[in-house]
C-alpha cells in the first residue's frame, strides 16, 4: 500500500479528484441511471408508462423507430413507425388513453413547411416491429416567409405536450438577437390539417444557450409543466388552474451537456436524457423535483 506521503499516493490522489470532479461537472444534480443502449445516438424525447423503461426517438438522419429501453440500458424494443419520416423529429408525449405523439418539427434555419405531428397507438400492446402513424400537419399562423430574417426565426421547435385534446408545442427561439422569448402554439389531437393557435408567448431567460427550450412535460394530474434547457428547468406549478400566468421555478441542473428529452415518473420525479457528443452524454437520468411550494409553507 502507497504511504501517506508517497509519490504514487498523491498521483492516485490527484487522479481520483478528477475523476470525482469531472463526474460532478457533467451529471451536476442529475442522478446517472443507465447509459442507452449503441443505436441511440441522439435522443430527442421521450415518454414512460411505468418508470421501468422509457420510450425513446431520435432527431433528424436517424431511423424513423421508436424504442423501448429499461433502466439498465437495455433495448427491449423497438418499432419502425409506418406512414411517416424522420425529417427531424425532437419531442414526445402521450395522452390519457396512453397514444403517443412525435413532433416532427425541428426548424433550425425555419424554412420548414412540412410541420407535422405523428400520433401512435399506445406501442405496448402492438404486434411485431411495426406500428401505425396518422399525421396532425400543422402551420403556424404568424410565419409569413421561408425562412424570414434573422431577427424574426422564431419557429424552430422541440418541446411538446399534450393536455385535454389539444398539443401544445413550446418553441425554441433561433432570433438574431435573441430576445429570451419562447412561443406556446396549440393544435387539435386528431389527425388533419390545421393552423396552430398562439396559446402564449412566455419569457424563458436572456442567455442563448442555457434560455433555448429543448422539451417539456406534464405531470400525471396536469399540475406541474415542466420546461428543459439546456442545464436548467423552468417548473410551472398549478398549471392547470393558471397555465402560464405564474412565474415559474428556474432550478439549475449544474451540468451542461446537451439535454433533449424529458418526462415525468411521478409528481416530484422526472427522467431526463441527453445526446451523445464528444465522449459525453447518452445517458438516461433522474432528477427529484422540489415540492411546490405551497406545499412547502
Amino acid at each position: 500500500m502507497a504511504q501517506l506521503g508517497s509519490k504514487s499516493f498523491r498521483q492516485s490522489l490527484i487522479l481520483i479528484t478528477a475523476l470525482l470532479g469531472y463526474s460532478c461537472t457533467q451529471y451536476g444534480q442529475l442522478e446517472y441511471v443507465c447509459r442507452l443502449p449503441g443505436p441511440i445516438n441522439e435522443a430527442s424525447g421521450m415518454i414512460t408508462y411505468d418508470g421501468k423503461t422509457v420510450w425513446i426517438v431520435e432527431d433528424s438522419s436517424n431511423p424513423d423507430k421508436i424504442r423501448e429501453v429499461d433502466s439498465t440500458g437495455n433495448l427491449v424494443r423497438e418499432f419502425k413507425v409506418d406512414h411517416a419520416r424522420n425529417t427531424d423529429w425532437e419531442a414526445m408525449t402521450r395522452d390519457s388513453l396512453d397514444r403517443v405523439y412525435i413532433g416532427d418539427f425541428g426548424n433550425n434555419q425555419n424554412y420548414r413547411d412540412d410541420l407535422v405531428i405523428y400520433r401512435l397507438p399506445d406501442p405496448r400492446s402492438e404486434p411485431g416491429d411495426k406500428i401505425d402513424a396518422e399525421a396532425i400537419r400543422f402551420t403556424y399562423p404568424d410565419q409569413k416567409k421561408f425562412p424570414p430574417k434573422k431577427k424574426g426565426r422564431f419557429f424552430d421547435a422541440e418541446a411538446l405536450f399534450h393536455q385535454g385534446g389539444h398539443l401544445y408545442i413550446v418553441t425554441k427561439n433561433r432570433a438574431v438577437p435573441f430576445n429570451g422569448m419562447a412561443t406556446v402554439y396549440r393544435v387539435p389531437d386528431q389527425p388533419g390539417e390545421y393552423e396552430a393557435e398562439i396559446f402564449a408567448r412566455i419569457p424563458i431567460c436572456d442567455d442563448r444557450r442555457a434560455c433555448q427550450v429543448t422539451d417539456a412535460a406534464l405531470s400525471p394530474s396536469g399540475n406541474r409543466l415542466v420546461l428543459l434547457g439546456y442545464g436548467y428547468l423552468w417548473v410551472y406549478e398549478n398549471f392547470a388552474r393558471t397555465g402560464f400566468e405564474e412565474p415559474p421555478r428556474k432550478i439549475s441542473l449544474r451540468t451542461n451537456t446537451q439535454l433533449e428529452g424529458i418526462c415525468f415518473v411521478t409528481e416530484t420525479l422526472v427522467y431526463l436524457a441527453d445526446e451523445r457528443s464528444v465522449g459525453r452524454g447518452g445517458n438516461l437520468y433522474s432528477f427529484p423535483l422540489p415540492l411546490p411550494r405551497d406545499a412547502e409553507d
